[in-house]
């Protein structure tokens, strides 16, 4: 995501409660480094804010100003792949634009014990003209100093902050949950008890993005309420049977 919010006095205490939190649950912040024992990890991710089991696939519109609408598509798929000793689910996204491929992403997850879902990194491609213009944003664990982070935390609560990556000067993002229990109105349908974090980073920080989460489905919704109105809603959703 890659977005971020100036934070003023009362964010910044806000963001230290969370971080007091994040540390009692053993979450991960800023920088830090973590010791991941890849025995306590599993590819069989449950989490009912962040589900990811094989063959499950959401397809979502995304729309900036006036401009066409992008059409982001993630599977599950069955592949695992090793990261830093882990074994990782893999999953992939594929963003188009009146059918052009924009983007091309294969993103890593595990599940500890706990049943925190840690990202692992990503593989991603930016097309131009049917040909890959950029890869930036693409980090793994272990490599050229990058960090797990925490994709889904296991027990979220308001005020639990937690990093999500962390690649110095490529990717740094970080999230806050503001409420468990929310609603929200998508084409997919009506959720309730949705979960909703502030989604930052301090590579862009004039930006910040909301995420909306449906128990048993994923993320639903995502707004841009700062430096830009993007709105990313879910349009189907498919439950995998793996």
């Amino acid at each position: 995501m890659r977005r971020g919010l100036a934070a003023g006095p009362l964010v910044l205490l806000a963001l230290a409660f969370g971080a007091t939190q994040a540390q009692a649950a053993g979450l991960p912040q800023g920088s830090e480094p973590v010791k991941l024992d890849p025995a306590g990890f599993t590819t069989d991710i449950d989490n009912p804010f962040m589900p990811l089991r094989p063959g499950s696939r959401w397809v979502y519109r995304e729309r900036s100003g006036s401009g066409p609408a992008l059409r982001v598509e993630v599977t599950v798929t069955s592949r695992v792949r090793t990261v830093a000793g882990i074994r990782a689910r893999v999953v992939h996204d594929v963003v188009t634009r009146n059918g052009a491929l924009v983007e091309d992403t294969f993103d890593w997850y595990a599940q500890d014990t706990a049943g925190n879902v840690w990202y692992l990194g990503e593989d991603t491609k930016e097309y131009r003209r049917g040909r890959v213009a950029s890869t930036a944003g693409s980090w793994e664990t272990g490599v050229r100093g990058a960090q797990a982070g925490v994709a889904m935390p296991a027990a979220a609560r308001s005020g639990l902050a937690y990093r999500q990556e962390y690649l110095r000067g490529e990717a740094e993002d970080a999230a806050r949950v503001l409420s468990t229990d929310e609603q929200v109105q998508v084409p997919r349908g009506h959720f309730v008890g949705a979960l909703l974090t502030r989604d930052v980073t301090p590579l862009e920080p004039r930006l910040a993005e909301y995420k909306f989460y449906a128990r048993g489905v994923g993320l639903v919704l995502a707004l841009g309420v700062s430096g830009g109105a993007a709105r990313e809603e879910l349009v189907s959703f498919r439950a995998g049977r793996g």
